[in-house]
């Protein structure tokens, strides 16, 4: 018999009083004992839904149904099969709006929590077995990948299974492109994505950090060195700014570079001399999982922190999760409002001018449009402003690329199978191709 109970089981986590000082992970995960528990709760339906809402597909009826039996190595063949990256996805993956929203647990309860099962099985494979995959016999063919986010690196890993000759070219000097460089590892550890990475080598794949494909080498140049093939992903990291004046001062950033000196050049950790404003009161213009990154980052580096949002908590982009550990963590929400200056003394922020906002009609996006209250301006007195309104694919590939056309957005232009750009034997996918999403 199922587990009836309407909850899942709560994932065990670090007291937030504590958490905001330190950036180890804050969610640690269930025990093998509270693994099988929930597990439990699944009842293993004859037409799961769970598997449509899930992007990969991965056959979550069958690798919970081996957690429940204790049998979480054939739980991880049973996942791995589908995804490349289950402990990353575990931890990151929005299943409440994938997988879980469809769980007909979900109907007069709370749904089966699958991606913390997830994250249980891929973390278990890894402290406990973790084998290295084998070499596969080399087809004769060779195929470049462009960029080492989550898209890169699962396009190499299928190429490399398939015996290709894959080159993974990484423009900063760790691979595992947002994984590394904009998710925190509070949220995501560094040492998962290095061990997916030591995977691949270990399959043969060749990666190349260091390279800017667009300025190191081109394209063009890639082909000319016997690749028969590119797999662009390169993922979107070109901030948006506001266009509000003082967006120039010192102590005013994009989240990306905050979230990179922080997370991939470690400005965090002592011994590290990568340079990073230590802030007294910061403010975080977003409502997206950056601006919550971002903001509880600077909490953890000694700030007061602001989220600054012109919109209501109910139409933030953030994953509920989110937005929860960061009100735990002491971060203040200033919803319903907007900046329209930075302040500045010296070059250096000082405050930043903001008016309160009310909710009007549905705009495009089908969220209520932000309208401005007229004479209710006012000063956040802050030193430091993070900028997280979004990003967009970078234009160095595309520029420097004959024949790779690309949308209005900077995205590249796909055919209706997703993959095959304007450009005879390139391909592409992620968020080069759909511009920021998951």
């Amino acid at each position: 018999m199922p587990n009836m109970n309407p909850k899942k089981l709560p994932m065990p986590e670090q007291d937030p009083k504590e958490r905001n000082h330190n950036f180890k992970e804050v969610a640690e995960g269930y025990t093998a004992e509270m693994a099988v528990e929930e597990a439990g709760r699944c009842l293993q339906c004859k037409n799961p839904k769970c598997v449509a809402g899930c992007p990969v597909n991965i056959h979550i009826p069958e690798f919970i149904g081996a957690v429940a039996e204790g049998d979480f190595a054939r739980a991880y063949e049973i996942i791995s099969d589908t995804n490349a990256l289950p402990a990353v996805s575990g931890r990151v993956c929005p299943q409440e709006s994938q997988c879980e929203a469809l769980c007909v647990r979900g109907i007069k309860g709370e749904p089966v929590a699958i991606g913390r099962l997830e994250r249980f099985v891929a973390d278990w494979y890894r402290e406990n077995v973790n084998a290295m995959p084998k070499r596969p016999e080399s087809n004769g063919h060779k195929v470049a990948v462009v960029g080492s986010g989550p898209a890169g690196l699962t396009c190499a890993s299928d190429l490399a299974k398939q015996g290709y000759e894959v080159g993974l070219f990484e423009a900063f000097h760790v691979a595992g492109g947002v994984l590394v460089y904009g998710i925190p590892e509070f949220r995501l550890p560094k040492a998962i994505v290095a061990n997916e990475v030591k995977k691949l080598e270990a399959l043969g794949v060749d990666v190349e950090t260091d390279t800017v494909v667009g300025k190191t080498c081109s394209i063009d140049e890639l082909f000319e060195e016997g690749y028969e093939a590119v797999f662009i992903g390169s993922g979107a990291g070109l901030p948006m700014f506001m266009g509000i004046p003082g967006e120039s001062l010192s102590g005013v950033y994009s989240a990306n570079e905050y979230l990179t000196r922080i997370n991939l050049m470690k400005a965090y950790k002592a011994g590290y001399d990568t340079p990073i404003k230590q802030c007294r009161s910061v403010a975080v213009v977003g409502g997206g999982n950056v601006a919550m990154d971002a903001a509880r980052c600077a909490k953890r580096l000694g700030a007061e922190v602001h989220v600054v949002y012109r919109r209501s908590e109910a139409e933030m982009p953030a994953r509920v999760e989110e937005v929860h550990h960061a009100k735990e963590e002491g971060i203040h929400f200033d919803l319903l409002t907007n900046p329209v200056e930075i302040l500045g003394d010296g070059g250096k922020v000082v405050g930043m001018k903001c008016i309160r906002m009310e909710l009007g009609e549905p705009d495009a996006s089908g969220r209520r449009r932000p309208v401005e209250i007229a004479g209710s301006e006012f000063v956040l007195d802050v030193d430091a402003v993070i900028m997280s309104l979004g990003t967009s694919p970078n234009p160095l590939i595309r520029s420097t690329t004959p024949g790779l056309e690309a949308t209005k957005k900077g995205c590249l232009v796909v055919e209706d199978d997703g993959v095959t750009t304007t450009r005879e034997g390139v391909f592409a996918g992620g968020d080069a191709v759909t511009g920021a999403a998951t």
